[in-house]
């Protein structure tokens, strides 16, 4: 059995049924599981209430940022569940890395999130960062609501980060994609179920097309760039597929890859996945990219 396959092994094995106390203490384990690197600093940040935390490596630009949104369905996720992540990520772009620790459904519902996104991308643009040295990540949820800070940032009028980086995004809460179905059998993270009870807990009784939860269906007109990386066995997958439609429509620089054989956020166990690393590395490269190329005003 090669890693990969461990891997996806270890995945199936998680039991289907937690509360989300439990799903944020699994999380949580993440960050024990795979420590950081011991050249990487961590600070503690407040950014406009929200907590926060910076991270970088010898390599980083202090000029440069990326702004990092962790997944876990809007209910679960924290900074030490994606610090080994995002320090990379980091490492890879030679950026400084900002994080943020923002609030949870179902204690603090749509749009709370998405506030603290709007916060810390403002608290950037507060301590001295142009928008051009900004750029933005985020994987999963976390992906789905960089495209909504991308999308909020239009309508109030902030000029855009270089881009977005979005990995495994889920930008569409009304889980009827047909990827749900065919590729019930290879996801072993994700399934429609899951997907459907989250969503509850973000909107509650609001609509599943709530563009600023599901930015597929908001106005992207005039938004970043777009980086989107997705699994070919994701439950995701169509969704990922239809973003990167939905942006091209609207005349967004977007560029979409699709890794063969990966799962839903292959990148966060680079640890001890091959691809994994492969995967920060060139996310990596990606945003060095967009960066210059903001600041060449190209």
């Amino acid at each position: 059995m090669n890693e990969l396959e461990q891997l996806e092994s270890m995945l199936r094995a998680r039991p289907a049924t937690l509360s989300n106390e439990q799903r944020r203490a699994a999380y949580d384990a993440l960050g024990d599981l795979f420590p950081l690197a011991a050249d990487v600093r961590v600070e503690q940040a407040a950014v406009h209430g929200v907590p926060a935390e910076w991270t970088s490596t010898p390599v980083a630009n202090n000029s440069e940022v990326i702004l990092y949104l962790h997944g876990g369905g809007y209910a679960w996720g924290s900074l030490k569940s994606h610090r080994h992540l995002v320090s990379e990520l980091g490492r890879a772009a030679a950026m400084r890395t900002l994080a943020l620790d923002y609030r949870l459904a179902p204690e603090c519902p749509f749009p709370q999130a998405l506030e603290d996104a709007v916060n810390g991308f403002r608290f950037l643009l507060d301590v001295g960062f142009h928008p051009r040295q900004i750029t933005v990540a985020g994987d999963s949820a976390g992906a789905g609501l960089a495209v909504a800070l991308l999308v909020r940032l239009k309508e109030l009028g902030v000029r855009q980060p270089a881009c977005a980086l979005l990995l495994s995004p889920w930008a569409n809460m009304t889980a009827t994609a047909d990827s749900y179905s065919r590729n019930a059998k290879r996801d072993p993270v994700l399934n429609r179920s899951i997907m459907q009870f989250l969503a509850e807990q973000y909107l509650g009784k609001r609509p599943r097309e709530t563009p600023l939860a599901s930015p597929i269906f908001a106005d992207l007109s005039g938004i970043a760039p777009l980086k989107i990386f997705v699994g070919s066995t994701e439950a995701l997958l169509d969704d990922a597929i239809a973003l990167t439609r939905a942006a091209g429509l609207a005349d967004v620089s977007v560029q979409l890859e699709i890794w063969p054989k990966m799962f839903h956020i292959w990148l966060n166990y680079h640890p001890i996945l091959a691809q994994g690393r492969q995967g920060v590395d060139r996310a990596g490269r990606l945003l060095r990219e967009a960066l210059e190329a903001a600041s060449s005003g190209s």
